[in-house]
This record gives structure tokens, C-alpha cells and sequence, in this order.
């Protein structure tokens, strides 16, 4: 049996491509460069010997490869010294600044029954001089992979306030330690870069062509590791680079906890936090007083939505900000209704020049965005109450020339719409004096925002206007779908159509008598 059983092929020591960076020293290879590399034996084989090579391959390639005894990697390159003035090491010479030689054998247990394999990947990385390394540090990291790197005592201890104080006491009197194991390791990769940097005089630089969610890995291994100098040229780094998309957030997490400690993080906090004077809402009073003011149409438009949307997607303030903001916008609120009144009255007068009817638009629209933040904010209560209450102005529209006015009444039907759907709870008695005051200006002004506003929607204010009037109690109901009827019959297009409304009423009154039928 044993003559018949398949010759193994001699274990062969792999290169597993690893990553360069640009300051001169080479990092650990990520688990997946090294997984894809264990996969693919044959990618790294040696060129040579003929076809009993290949028909070797093609067999070892439809079984799986058994194990084997356990091999050691022994020959481990040297780093180039990333060393300056400090002269902690002097950089070698030409031959020996050859990028660290990373090897990898899986570590090859006993064949067994049912053809069960344990493999362990090891890495083998050296800094530095290594005929002067006097220190291997072992990793043990996640999915089975080990990293042995050869380094130098002084070099970890002078760095890191971690290996200071894991070598302090080491021997005890008798030989010093010549390795130390570190197990679970989170983030290998990170952490033999990690070890890279303290070779280097200043890391600042060497962090200069790394990304922000890589620089923040190193952060959390340096402080893990004690190496504060790290730490703050990570701090530096980020403090200098923008922050894009979701990175704010990993930035702002990451640093919160060192406030803490002698690192200085308010820098960086400053970029999310301020300690102005000038509180969110006199800032916000601000952009609203030059959005209101604006003249020129796109701008306005564009900065309108901007704002809009902002307010629209902003936490709610439970701290009685929003009481403030509240009042905010019905300051300017009262300021457009003013305005407009002021505009109205000059219009009303025979010869009013042109520019009045451009500034009663401005006015109108800049009412219709404040409406829509109220609406919003769910704080437009008020607001109705105020519209049902501009009596003057509405007696004023009907001196005006429709082309003039007829978009102040897109106001009044944006309220009847909010009603309807519920966005805002007027009150019974406003609800009636709204449609009392504003409902007749609104059929007077049908047609020209039907032809004129781009915005209107007929159904969706039909359905507003009925809705508003089937709040009311039934008499009050009859009375104005009445009126409403009276007007239908001459305009018919040009007046709302609330037929459904209509019937809902005409079922209420005659179909089915609730309160008859109780009685």
C-alpha cells in the first residue's frame, strides 16, 4: 500500500506578493493578497523541468495536497533603515536595502483520517539591520495567520510605552527575552505597518499617500501600542486632510475618547464644533433674511430648495430651540404679509407702476417657501390663523387686476391642501373664516393659476378645498357648497369642481340623517 500511494511533492516556500510603500519599508500583506496567493501553488513555482512537472501539476490540482511535518522559513531579508538625524540606525548598504523578503509555508499538520487538514499561515518580516535584530515579536491574528517580525529591543521600547514595559523586567536577573507573543490581534496588516513606522524619524510624512480610513487603523494600533508619536502624527494628518462622506463620522468617533488625554484632539474638533458667539439661530435668521431678499430668480430658486430640504432632513430640536425657530419664521412671516398689504394698496391705485406686480410675485413667493417650512416643521397652525385673519388684503384683491394678483391665492390653496391632508389643525372657527375670507379670491383667480402657476395641482386642491369644507358642521357645509354650486354653473371649468364633496353633503343630508335615525 505504501508503494501505491502517490509521491508528495517536496514542500515549497511561497512569495507571497505583498504591498510596498512609498517611505522605503515593506508592510504585511492583507489576509485576502495572502489567502489568493495560498490558493494558486502553482503561480510561484520555479520555471524548468518538463512534462512530468505538468502532469504532476494537473494531479495535484484534482486532489488535495496532503499534509506534512511542520517547516520553519529561515531566511528573512532586511528592510532598508528608514532612520534620519536621530541616528537610531544607520541605513544599510545597497545590497541589503532589498525590500524585506516576505515568505509564507502553510504550517503542514499529521495526515489523518477522513482527509481532514489545520493549516496555519505564517509571515516572516524583518526591519531593520537583521544581524542586529535581537527581538521576534509573534503575532497571532485572525483566520489562522501568524506574523513573526525580527526587530530591534531598543528600537520598540524607545517607541512604544507597550513593549516598554512588556521588556522591562524581562529575564529577571538571567537572559533577556527574545520573543514576545501577541495573540487575537484585531488587525495584523495594521499592526506590522504599525511596527514599520517606528523605524522612521518622523511618520507624519510617511502617512502622506494613505487614506483617511487607513490612517485611522494605525491611530487605534499606535495607541494600543503606546506610541504616542504616532498617535499625534495621525492626529496631525487628520486634522490637515478633508473628511469625505461617512468618514466625518469615523473621524469624530475615533477621537472623541482621547479628549481625555495629552494628545490635543480640539483642532480636529473644531472642524465639527464651534465656540462662536453667533448661536445656530442668528445664523439661520441670517440665511433666511438673504434668501427673502434675493432678486435674482435662479439663485433664489436653487437656495430656496437647498434650504428647504436641509430644514426638511435636520433632528428635530427637543431643547426649546424650536420654539425659537418657530418665532424665527413667523417674524417673517408678519414681514412678507406687510409687504404685501403695503403692495396691494399701491397696486389698488389707478396707474401703479409695473415693477409693483414683479415685487407682489417676489412677496407671494417668498410666503409660499415660509408655508412650506411651517408645514414642515408641523408648526403651521398659527400661520392659518393668521392667513383667515387678513381681511384688508382680501377686500384689496378684488381691486387688483388678476394678472397682478392671482398668485396670492396660491397660498390660500396650499393651506386648503395641508388641511386635507391633515398637515395642519385649524381650528372649527378658523377653518370656516379661512373658507369665508379666501375661498371667492380663489375661484375668482381659478383660471389664471390653472394657465400660470407650473406647481398648481387642480385635483390635489379641489380635493383640499372639499375636504376643508366637509370639516365644518352640516349647515355650514350647505351654505358654502351652495354658494360653490351657484358659481360652478357659470364658470364650470374655470371654478373648482367639488362634486365629490357635493355628494358626500347631499348622503349626510338626505341619504342617511345620523341623528334622525338615532332618535
Amino acid at each position: 500500500m505504501e508503494e501505491s500511494r502517490p509521491r508528495r511533492a517536496p514542500a515549497r516556500v511561497r512569495a507571497v506578493p505583498i504591498a510596498v510603500t512609498p517611505e522605503g519599508f515593506w508592510c504585511c500583506p492583507s489576509p485576502a493578497a495572502l489567502h489568493k496567493s495560498l490558493k494558486n501553488p502553482h503561480h510561484h513555482h520555479h520555471p524548468g523541468g518538463g512534462g512530468n512537472n505538468s502532469h504532476s501539476g494537473k494531479q495535484q490540482q484534482q486532489r488535495k495536497i496532503p499534509s506534512a511535518p511542520p517547516s520553519v522559513v529561515s531566511s528573512v531579508q532586511n528592510a532598508p533603515s528608514l532612520t534620519g538625524e536621530s541616528g537610531r540606525r544607520e541605513a544599510p548598504d545597497e545590497q541589503n536595502a532589498a525590500p524585506a523578503a516576505v515568505d509564507a509555508v502553510p504550517d503542514k499538520r499529521q495526515e489523518q483520517a477522513g482527509d481532514r487538514e489545520a493549516q496555519q499561515h505564517k509571515i516572516c518580516v524583518g526591519f531593520g539591520q537583521p544581524e542586529t535584530s535581537d527581538l521576534t515579536v509573534m503575532l497571532f491574528g485572525k483566520e489562522g495567520i501568524a506574523v513573526r517580525m525580527t526587530v530591534h529591543r531598543d528600537v520598540l521600547c524607545g517607541s512604544s510605552t507597550f513593549f516598554a514595559e512588556k521588556l522591562a523586567d524581562d529575564g529577571h536577573g538571567g537572559s533577556p527575552l527574545r520573543c514576545v507573543e501577541i495573540h487575537d490581534c484585531d488587525d495584523a496588516e495594521i499592526y506590522v505597518e504599525t511596527v514599520g513606522l517606528m523605524y522612521c524619524d518622523e511618520a507624519k510624512h510617511k502617512l502622506l499617500k494613505q487614506n483617511v480610513s487607513r490612517v485611522l487603523r494605525i491611530m487605534k494600533v499606535a495607541e494600543s501600542l503606546g506610541f504616542h508619536a504616532c498617535v499625534k502624527s495621525c492626529l496631525d494628518y487628520l486634522e490637515a486632510v478633508p473628511w469625505v462622506g461617512e468618514e466625518e463620522d469615523s473621524v469624530v468617533s475615533s477621537i472623541r475618547h482621547l479628549q481625555s488625554k495629552a494628545y490635543g484632539v480640539s483642532p480636529l474638533l473644531k472642524r465639527v464644533t464651534s465656540d462662536s458667539l453667533y448661536s445656530p439661530t442668528d445664523t439661520l435668521s441670517h440665511i433666511v433674511e438673504m434668501v427673502l431678499k434675493s432678486s435674482d430668480d435662479r439663485g433664489r430658486r436653487e437656495m430656496k430648495a437647498l434650504v428647504l430640504n436641509l430644514i426638511k432632513d435636520s433632528s428635530r430640536c427637543t431643547d426649546g430651540t424650536s420654539d425659537i425657530c418657530s418665532e424665527l419664521f413667523y417674524s417673517s412671516c408678519r414681514g412678507c404679509l406687510e409687504r404685501l398689504q403695503l403692495l396691494f394698496a399701491e397696486a389698488s391705485e389707478a396707474g401703479f407702476p409695473s415693477q409693483v406686480t414683479r415685487q407682489i410675485t417676489l412677496e407671494t413667493d417668498n410666503l409660499l417657501w415660509l408655508v412650506e417650512i411651517l408645514v414642515n416643521q408641523r408648526i403651521c397652525d398659527d400661520f392659518v390663523v393668521m392667513w383667515a385673519s387678513q381681511s384688508e388684503l382680501a377686500s384689496l384683491h378684488a381691486n387688483l387686476p388678476v394678472a397682478s394678483r392671482h398668485t396670492i391665492s396660491s397660498i390660500t390653496a396650499r393651506l386648503f391642501v395641508g388641511i386635507g391632508r391633515g398637515e395642519m389643525l385649524p381650528t372649527k372657527d378658523t377653518r370656516l373664516l379661512l373658507l369665508q375670507t379666501w375661498l371667492q379670491a380663489l375661484i375668482d383667480d381659478y383660471l389664471w393659476l390653472q394657465c400660470s402657476c407650473r406647481s398648481f395641482d387642480r385635483k390635489l386642491v379641489e380635493e383640499g378645498i372639499g375636504q376643508t369644507i366637509l370639516t365644518l358642521p352640516l349647515e355650514d357645509q350647505r351654505s358654502i357648497l351652495l354658494s360653490w354650486l351657484g358659481r360652478f354653473l357659470k364658470l364650470g371649468d374655470n371654478c373648482p369642481n367639488l362634486q365629490r364633496a357635493f355628494e358626500v353633503w347631499w348622503r349626510r343630508t338626505f341619504v342617511r340623517p345620523y341623528v334622525n335615525q338615532a332618535r
